[in-house]
């Protein structure tokens, strides 16, 4: 019997995580294209910790807090496939507060929340001269909550993980960039391909890639900056900080710091640097962090985030085409919820049952198809 093709399009941490587990099936070969622009997984800080959110949206928080739970699992199935060093650590997460009855709370919403999600274990708070016993350098006025549940991607290293894996199980994959014959067919670089199963897993860039279609697409570009740093620091076992505010600061192996991120809405596609972006980013994190000061920044990262008009992420089929599937909006948990995102899809392709109703999150209200003129 000749196999089913699946081509993805997008090789982010969707596309990627998508393409790992469907090139596992003996009766599906699998494409994945991808040219890596403005890529929103490597430039993305890489916290895993989503249980602290105030966002009303409770189909977000649950769907990304099984986003978060389905890591466990995840990693597993990547140790199991000979993945040594894995881009996932628990390394615990203080989130920290302005005041002390905002701890509390703190406390009692991850309390009411662990019941669904046990995965994100103890919450204890701590005063500032706990964290700095923690994290002996860090210096804060503000408490904080401390998770022992939360943890830190490597996205870089996750999606050439994925990669390497996908090819090593008999994939496919193409760099360069693709457009749509139709909803089946594929152009890519003068060749049609055709697709039994068609994912598009390409972010902000949603809207141009199914417009030649007549599809309007409900997604807009925010740009997002970040930096690193090598230091002499000991920082393998830190965990990750969240300040007050949109900056992060994520410690991992021999050193290594990551500060980020912006959030700049109106900048479309643009992932060129801005200096003064980069330097209030340093600026910040050397307030609580003082020996950043005289630390160079090692490297720049730029990426696009993909948002909604309602800031909910979609996934599933569009409308009246049970082959074409679609990922978009993920915003700022792209990296929390887009492996499970990613895994659901699969399992449907693959005629498995993933216990999870996607119902919430179909692209039925962000993507619609324009009368023909």
């Amino acid at each position: 019997m000749e196999k089913k093709h699946i081509i993805i399009i997008g090789g982010g941490i969707v596309g990627s995580t998508a393409a790992y587990y469907l090139s596992k099936s003996p009766d599906h070969r699998v494409t994945l294209i991808d040219d890596g622009t403005g890529q929103a997984t490597r430039a993305a800080a890489g916290i895993i910790c989503p249980w602290f959110t105030l966002k009303r949206n409770k189909d977000w928080y649950r769907l990304t807090s099984q986003g978060a739970a389905f890591y466990e699992t995840f990693m597993e199935d990547l140790r199991k496939d000979g993945l040594e060093h894995l881009p996932y650590k628990q390394t615990g997460t203080f989130v920290f507060k302005k005041k002390e009855e905002h701890l509390r709370h703190a406390v009692q919403l991850a309390d009411e929340r662990r019941v669904d999600c046990p995965r994100i274990g103890e919450v204890t708070i701590h005063t500032p001269e706990e964290v700095a016993q923690v994290i002996p350098p860090f210096t804060s006025e503000y408490g904080a909550v401390f998770a022992t549940g939360g943890g830190r991607l490597n996205g870089t290293q996750l999606v050439d993980d994925l990669r390497n894996l996908f090819v090593k199980n008999g994939g496919t994959y193409l760099q360069g960039s693709a457009s749509l014959v139709d909803e089946k067919t594929v152009l890519f670089q003068d060749e049609e391909l055709v697709a039994d199963h068609l994912i598009l897993a390409v972010g902000a860039w949603l809207p141009q890639l199914l417009s030649p279609l007549g599809y309007d697409v409900d997604v807009r570009p925010q740009k997002g900056q970040l930096i690193e740093f090598e230091t002499n620091l000991q920082t393998d076992d830190w965990p990750v900080c969240m300040p007050p505010g949109e900056i992060d600061l994520l410690p991992f192996e021999n050193g290594r710091m990551v500060i980020g991120a912006s959030h700049e809405n109106d900048m479309g596609y643009d992932i060129s640097v801005d200096k003064d972006i980069i330097n209030g980013l340093k600026e910040k994190a050397a307030t609580f962090i003082p020996e950043l000061v005289n630390e160079a920044i090692s490297k720049i990262r730029v990426g696009t985030r993909a948002y909604t008009s309602d800031y909910a992420p979609f996934y599933g089929t569009v409308s009246g085409n049970d082959k074409l599937w679609v990922a978009s909006g993920l915003g700022s948990s792209g990296l929390t919820n887009g492996p499970y995102i990613a895994w659901q899809m699969a399992q449907h392709i693959l005629g498995q049952d993933p216990s999870y109703d996607l119902t919430p999150h179909s692209p039925e209200k962000y993507i619609q198809k324009l009368p023909k003129a």
